[in-house]
């Protein structure tokens, strides 16, 4: 196949699952031949982008203000220099930008879009289908473009997100880490682990998991939330603590703040949850919690049903049954109870699937 050049336009570069990916798939093009640049504001994965042979362009797209269409011209000239095969616009605010720079140009390379997630309906979301052709990283995700922006179906591919199995996988955990670990949760030593790995937000089901943990009368559970609390959070999270305080399990379960151990915490959990109330465009924990080896369940809507559908349907609860939910987790939980498939949603055939679309796209508009 013929080497491609390409642009990827986000916001910045910073922690966030559409960040990680578009770092990921620049050093996967580069390491298939291919020429990668990202622009963006910058951030803490601008330096992995350059050394994976990448090229960045730093530019402030990511301020959502009409001043910023202005920088169309700044696209407008980075496009006629370096001359690319496609531009893939992963945001919104970029996208409008983008949508000015290409008015301009006489030779316009393909245009596409990623639906990262279920967008609102306005005018300002609805430029993400203004392309060529569109990517959506779930069938969920697909449903929604298609009967919110009525654009017809074969201008959308789904293609799910994946995860690195290099990172993510049933390795061995190391010693020392268990050592360190018990040493600052104690608490967790000898139980059965049940892990919710999500920032602190009303919508991601912290409220179903504290009740699902009042729940199982048994001292051989420990839970774990996973995940960061933000400023804007902490009335929310000062209210699930009381919570816990009145249903007068605060020795169950332990919020561990932000970690960047992620991997070991799932090779170490027996059950990983997705409870998010709101369904997920995709559910990438679901898919990591299972590389690493841990069984899941989610609840049976959005991206996580679809994964464990796939991967592992003994895992799935109808939506807000907190008895059915304890019951599952009782029964997953025992360690003799059959774990899930191996995980088919992989970095790599993202990246093949969506470098194979470049090629067939080009190849039908050059036709």
């Amino acid at each position: 196949m013929s080497k491609l050049k390409v642009i990827q336009l986000l916001p910045e570069l910073n922690i966030g699952g559409v960040e990680r990916g578009t770092k990921d798939f620049s050093k996967a093009l580069v390491a298939n031949n291919h020429e990668s640049i990202v622009i963006s504001n910058g951030g803490i994965f601008e330096k992995d982008i350059i050394n994976n042979g990448g090229k960045h362009y730093k530019v402030p797209i990511h301020k959502k203000s009409i001043f910023s269409l202005k920088l169309s011209k700044v696209l407008k000239e980075i496009y006629l220099s370096e001359k690319p095969d496609v531009v893939h616009v992963r945001s919104r605010m970029p996208a409008w930008i983008n949508y000015f720079a290409f008015k301009n140009l006489n030779s316009k390379p393909l245009l596409i879009s990623t639906f990262h997630g279920l967008y609102s309906t306005p005018p300002y979301s609805k430029i993400m289908s203004k392309v060529d052709h569109m990517i959506a990283i779930s069938e969920t995700v697909k449903n929604y473009i298609k009967n919110t922006y009525k654009v017809p179906e074969n201008n959308i591919t789904t293609i799910p997100r994946g995860c690195d199995m290099s990172i993510f996988n049933n390795n061995p955990i190391d010693s020392k880490w268990m050592l360190e670990w018990y040493d600052e949760f104690p608490q967790s030593k000898d139980k059965i682990i049940l892990t919710l790995p999500t920032r602190i937000s009303s919508w991601k089901g912290v409220d179903s998991f504290i009740d699902l943990i009042s729940l199982l009368n048994n001292d051989k559970y420990h839970a774990l939330v996973v995940g960061p609390v933000a400023k804007s959070k902490r009335k929310y999270f000062n209210k699930l603590q009381n919570k816990i305080k009145t249903l007068n399990i605060e020795n169950k379960i332990t919020f561990t703040g932000s970690r960047n151990d992620i991997v070991n915490i799932y090779r170490f959990s027996d059950v990983v949850f997705n409870l998010s109330i709101k369904p997920e465009p995709f559910g990438r924990t679901t898919i990591e919690a299972i590389s690493c080896g841990a069984k899941v369940v989610g609840w049976d809507h959005g991206g996580t049903k679809e994964i464990l559908e796939e991967l592992y349907p003994d895992g799935l609860v109808e939506l807000n049954k907190i008895e059915d939910l304890k019951n599952i987790t009782e029964k997953v939980s025992d360690r003799s109870y059959p774990s899930p498939k191996n995980n088919t949603f992989t970095s790599e055939k993202m990246v093949n699937k969506t470098i194979d679309l470049y090629h067939q796209l080009l190849i039908s508009t050059s036709s």
